[in-house]
């Protein structure tokens, strides 16, 4: 059995050559678009049979400024929150823009935020994710859609990414100049791009350095929510590792989330931090300076202000040439693991 394809206001777009911000002022009767245009869009919804998306239509109705949308995999972990921390630094001075911060979620995110761009309601968009499947780049490319990502690497749009592996790299190091040997890694779900680029740089590492690898060294945690990147993952994994290497001397953390569970861990086995064994996390979220953890620093708030700024500027008619910037992690070393080991 054959299904007959929905038509979106992407079609229309597409098919009318305008942005779907325009197709979304014919559709609800704005006085704003020119006679020619209007003329053009409507022949476009005449030939595709293009049927408004009722919620949308009524959400335009109801909404005359822009809206622009945040699309993150979770709002509610600690890594984005500083993130959104920036966005809205970058929103303070504007009054005529309502933000939507739209939660895609682990499972399958790209298709959940394409289902949600196919009612019509973005007029643009900050992607902040560590991937973009070929359907949702092209959805957004025919959209015309004013799009900054944040974490992915795009030859199509305005991006702003990390060198993860230059981060992993100081945080290895740094660990292996304190004089551990017997360094450990507290890894996160292996679909996550992130994760398996930072599990690599972690092994290239090791073995560069002269130390035996023992892929046993690096554990996660039972816990998947958050593709693993969580305290309660950090907290088993660190438990996990503990029992298969009571000796480790020193954890690197994939996310600073991971990092507490792992504290936690420690403290109840009775052992110190940095002494017994040294501990450093990924991220440095704003909780890390008042616990000592060493973390590699990714300025998420000053990236998602720039990210934002830049969107408002393309949005306002803002040409210039295509921003790609790679943003090259620090490593901010505190007490956690700050502490010379004296070779055994």
């Amino acid at each position: 059995m054959s299904f007959k394809k929905k038509i979106t206001i992407f079609d229309v777009a597409s098919k009318a050559g305008v942005a779907i911000s325009t197709v979304s002022r014919v559709v609800n009767g704005s006085a704003l678009v020119k006679e020619e245009t209007r003329l053009k869009v409507q022949k476009a919804i005449d030939e595709l049979q293009f049927i408004p998306d009722r919620t949308a239509k009524l959400l335009a109705q109801k909404n005359k400024i822009p809206v622009i949308t945040v699309a993150v995999p979770s709002f509610t972990t600690r890594f984005r929150s500083d993130l959104l921390k920036g966005v809205k630094r970058a929103l303070d001075q504007e009054q005529l823009v309502d933000i939507l911060i739209f939660d895609m979620g682990f499972q399958d995110p790209d298709q959940r935020l394409i289902d949600f761009l196919d009612r019509g309601s973005v007029d643009a968009l900050l992607y902040a994710s560590s991937a973009m499947s070929e359907q949702l780049e092209e959805r957004l490319l025919q959209s015309r859609t004013p799009v900054v990502t944040v974490g992915v690497q795009s030859e199509h749009f305005d991006c702003f990414w990390w060198d993860n592996r230059a981060g992993v790299r100081a945080a290895l190091q740094h660990l292996i100049a304190m004089q551990h040997k017997k360094i450990g890694m507290i890894a996160a779900a292996s679909w996550n791009v992130n994760a398996q680029t930072r599990t690599e740089v972690y092994k290239e590492s090791i073995e560069r350095a002269g130390l035996s690898f023992d892929p046993s060294y690096i554990q996660t945690g039972e816990t998947l929510e958050n593709a693993g990147y969580s305290e309660e993952a950090g907290y088993e994994a660190m438990k996990q590792l503990r029992q298969i290497h009571p000796d480790v001397t020193a954890v690197f953390c994939a996310s600073d989330v991971q990092a507490l569970g792992a504290w936690k861990a420690i403290n109840e086995a009775g052992l110190r931090i940095p002494e017994d064994i040294a501990l450093v996390g990924y991220d440095n979220i704003s909780m890390t300076d008042f616990m000592g953890l060493s973390s590699v620093d990714q300025a998420m708030g000053i990236v998602g202000e720039q990210a934002m700024r830049l969107l408002l500027d393309r949005m306002s008619g803002g040409n210039g040439d295509r921003i790609q910037e790679c943003i090259t992690p620090n490593l901010v070393v505190r007490r956690s693991s700050n502490y010379q080991r004296i070779e055994e």
